[in-house]
């Protein structure tokens, strides 16, 4: 299939296992559209984190801004902001940075359980307002939210906007009619009547529109529920705060944080980031998972109007995750069933080890796996 126009995409490497896992990630978007003839890919280095500190001064030079507004979208390696140096530390970590300046209000965590998790048959898509609620740092046309009154007293300034609520709400609700058709809404309304509540009033509003059945559930009975009944849950819509504590516990009971994928996104533009960190702990070692910054980018991919390439590089993500797990997938599987999870080992790509025992994949031979999905298509 011959592709049809060219798609603009920003990348930066990232700290810590950053470049182990992003560089394998491109290579894996360049195969997907190449396969589906959507497009054909125009990869644009960005200058950003400790590398640019020490070329400018700054985390996010305007440089690099400007270049970023050029483009459909970007993907973002993880960063290490607590290693920057003290010149910087009013400045905002890239992520923070980028969300702000280009109003990336959306942030979409799909999680599907993976075999060997907590829940494998978990199906949940979590949509989290991305610039404003309990999150007290974003919330100051200048500094942060979050301060000390006296030596007694500190406040977090949170900030719930009807027309920032009704925006996240609507493209939960869009997501949930394509899905189930039922929006469960994250609140504790309760007791944060006036602001939390607003998430509910918003999402009731839009019900019929959307065609959806509005579903409201405290926090905390959500958390509960997301672990014992998972069945009942498919979109999810979240304040700030909510949003990323429910899908870090998706994501550990769909398989693990390494394979959870996550979009931010406006109207107009998307960032790929994984929900995880840089995990400098394991840095430079080959053993990091890539599913998860790869998967983002297949939401990236589907966000920008590529469907076929998006669902190519999901599926071969998957497969790998099955065939090739990394260590801690190995390691989630082993504490969710102790008795009967072992890696998948059938594979060439999961080496032997002492005695013919499986070992867990090194992030090259993962990323040769989904490689391996990839490449016959083309």
């Amino acid at each position: 299939m011959a592709n049809t126009e060219t798609c603009r995409l920003g990348v930066w490497q990232g700290e810590g296992i950053g470049p182990e896992i992003v560089a394998p990630t491109v290579q894996a978007v360049e195969l997907a559209l190449q396969a589906s003839g959507e497009a054909t890919p125009e990869f644009v280095p960005l200058l950003l984190g400790r590398e640019a500190i020490n070329a400018t001064g700054r985390i996010v030079p305007e440089e690099t801004w400007e270049t970023i507004t050029g483009l459909d979208g970007w993907i973002l390696g993880p960063h290490d902001n607590v290693s920057y140096p003290p010149s910087v530390a009013g400045q905002l970590n890239p992520s923070a940075h980028l969300r702000k300046q280009a109003d990336l209000w959306a942030n979409i965590r799909p999680v599907r359980g993976v075999p060997g998790a907590v829940h494998p048959d978990l199906d949940v898509v979590i949509v989290r307002e991305n610039t404003e609620g309990m999150y007290a740092d974003r919330n100051m046309l200048m500094g942060s939210g979050d301060i000390t009154v006296n030596g007694e007293v500190s406040l977090a300034i949170g900030v719930f906007t009807q027309t920032k609520i009704r925006r996240i709400v609507r493209r939960a609700a869009a997501i949930a009619a394509a899905r189930d058709g039922v929006l469960t809404v994250a609140h504790k309304s309760n007791v944060l009547t006036e602001t939390s509540g607003r998430y509910v009033a918003e999402a009731k509003a839009c019900a019929e529109e959307f065609g959806v059945e509005v579903q409201p559930v405290h926090i905390d009975a959500l958390c509960a529920e997301l672990v014992t009944r998972p069945e009942r849950y498919a979109t999810i819509v979240a304040e700030n705060m909510f949003g990323d504590i429910l899908s870090d516990l998706a994501g550990g009971l769909g398989g693990s944080l390494g394979i959870a994928g996550s979009i931010n996104a406006s109207e107009s533009q998307v960032m790929a980031q994984a929900a995880h960190g840089s995990a400098p702990d394991i840095a430079g070692q080959g053993i990091a998972n890539p599913a998860g910054i790869m998967n983002s980018a297949a939401q990236m991919l589907d966000s920008l109007g590529y469907p076929q390439a998006a669902e190519l590089l999901e599926g071969a993500v998957r497969e790998a995750v099955v065939k090739a797990p990394t260590a801690d997938l190995v390691r989630e599987a082993a504490a969710a069933d102790p008795e009967t999870a072992t890696p998948v080992a059938d594979e060439p790509a999961v080496a032997r080890g002492v005695e013919g025992a499986p070992r867990p994949a090194t992030t090259e031979e993962f990323a040769k796996q989904v490689f391996v999905q990839l490449k016959p298509l083309v």
